[in-house]
């Protein structure tokens, strides 16, 4: 790819993370599900994940990986805005989280929004943030959070919910920084399939279960027992309307749209597969990301495996890139592309020139 000036980059400054203390092990899965422990280990792609404690709120997750992002780089009261991208189950429900966060965070002068696309918030985050940046030069700080504890509504004898056994808790952010001649953020790729929009859902809360005015049941099996006893009991945890038929449809489709945006996003930013030097997944299983790395001519030290984190949502990607850089598997000059993907469903990818920006004037 040649080099050509160009206008004043927005570089990623810095990647905070925030890990619970408490974990989940295969063999704590595997005694809930009655499922072994080496079919939680080998086909699920779990070891371990992390859990938030009772009284660990989304917000405070986001405020402690915000501050840790943020130490020795940058005074909470230097942002101009902050973007929440995490789950939207958090601390309460229908609120601002985001506004919550630069409350707590002490972000005075920082003006906030939400953004949400599930678990493919984090590229489209990226995305939105660059935007704005690029057509308000006074946007000089922003910083991206996200946050969840969705494994509080996964229920391991609830067998529809099996793929969902991999949801974990914790919270990262992101600080973007106009003029910053590093890391340049490039370009992102997205790929939405709505014909499975309702496949994943809490079914029993919103205007639905409102208007039919069903009791919420927080039990699964309780929940269960009372649909066979013909009641309309509406269960408060996630749930899959038809697994069988979703696995169908998305393994038709998944590897197929995973590669696309991955491709996508470097062929955007003038670069090719063969450029690519790290990816930074969501959670995925060891056999599905050798493949793909496979597809792109890379080994799986070019990448990082989350088995001891767990789905920790759209943090994902900024969990692999954070450690990845501990591992020393990145390097200057290397193209990384931060991949996630949602139910809904969608797949995205954002492309990133590690280390320093070159500039050349034809």
């Amino acid at each position: 790819m040649k080099n050509v000036k160009k206008s004043e980059p927005i570089g990623l400054r810095n990647i905070g993370v925030y890990y619970p203390d408490m974990v989940v092990t295969s063999q704590e899965i595997a005694e809930q599900s009655g499922i072994p422990e080496a079919v939680i280990k080998e086909k699920f792609g779990i070891e371990s994940k992390l859990k938030a404690s009772p009284g660990e709120n989304v917000s405070d997750m986001c405020v402690k990986a915000a501050q840790n992002c943020l130490q020795g780089i940058l005074k909470p009261d230097e942002l101009d805005l902050i973007i929440y991208h995490g789950s939207e189950y958090r601390d309460y429900f229908l609120y601002n989280c985001a506004a919550h966060i630069q409350h707590k965070l002490g972000a005075k002068k920082a003006n906030v929004f939400q953004l949400s696309n599930l678990c493919a918030s984090g590229p489209l985050a990226l995305e939105v943030a660059k935007a704005l940046m690029m057509v308000h030069p006074e946007m000089k700080n922003v910083l991206l959070v996200t946050g969840t504890r969705e494994s509080d509504l996964v229920d391991y004898r609830n067998e529809r919910a099996r793929f969902m056994f991999n949801f974990a808790d914790g919270a990262a952010a992101c600080l973007l920084q106009r003029g910053y001649n590093r890391n340049e953020l490039l370009e992102t790729k997205m790929i939405t399939d709505g014909s499975f929009a309702s496949d994943v859902a809490v079914y029993g809360v919103g205007n639905i279960s409102y208007h039919t005015h069903l009791p919420i049941e927080l039990d699964f099996l309780k929940a269960e027992k009372a649909k066979e006893d013909g009641k309309p009991v509406g269960y408060y945890g996630l749930d899959v309307a038809d697994p069988v038929s979703m696995k169908e449809r998305l393994d038709a489709v998944s590897l197929v749209n995973f590669l696309k945006v991955i491709n996508g996003a470097a062929e955007k930013s003038g670069y090719s597969k063969k450029d690519i030097k790290f990816l930074a997944p969501i959670f995925m299983k060891k056999s599905i990301l050798l493949f793909i790395l496979g597809q792109l001519d890379m080994n799986i030290d070019q990448s990082f495996i989350l088995k001891n984190y767990g789905h920790v949502q759209s943090a994902d990607a900024y969990i692999a890139l954070y450690e990845g850089l501990k591992l020393g598997r990145i390097h200057d000059g290397d193209l990384v592309i931060m991949l996630g993907a949602g139910t809904g469903y969608t797949w995205a990818a954002t492309a990133v020139k590690w280390g320093e920006r070159e500039e050349v004037v034809l």
